[in-house]
């Protein structure tokens, strides 16, 4: 079953100078774990919410906005599609993901027909 994971950290995060000089190699180490599992599909880093635009349509005009659709303090920071065999396989892969340690990772399975 595929599912998307969501990479959440509330804005404004601080990490310790040890996790952060921890952040980049554990990901990485991360990333092939899963990848040689055959498990992580695709994924990558978002930009900061300061650069997002949020786009609706009202009345058939085309709304334009800076910033997240939602004001919340946690943001997405980054995404991975995941292929596991089931909501428990992937529940461990989210919980071995550096971030779990201070973000969250929101698990939600695509639609299938």
């Amino acid at each position: 079953m595929k599912y998307m994971m969501l990479v959440c950290v509330a804005e404004g995060t601080e990490l310790s100078p040890e996790e952060t000089a921890r952040i980049g190699p554990d990901t990485e180490a991360w990333v092939e774990e899963m990848e040689r599992r055959g498990v992580r599909l695709e994924g990558n880093q978002l930009r900061p919410v300061s650069d997002a635009t949020t786009v609706s349509v009202r009345a058939g005009e085309v709304l334009i906005a800076d910033g997240p659709f939602a004001e919340t303090k946690e943001q997405i920071a980054g995404f991975d599609i995941l292929d596991c065999a089931d909501l428990d396989e992937a529940i461990e892969v989210a919980a071995k993901h550096p971030v779990a340690r201070f973000g969250k990772l929101e698990l939600r399975p695509f639609w299938t027909d």
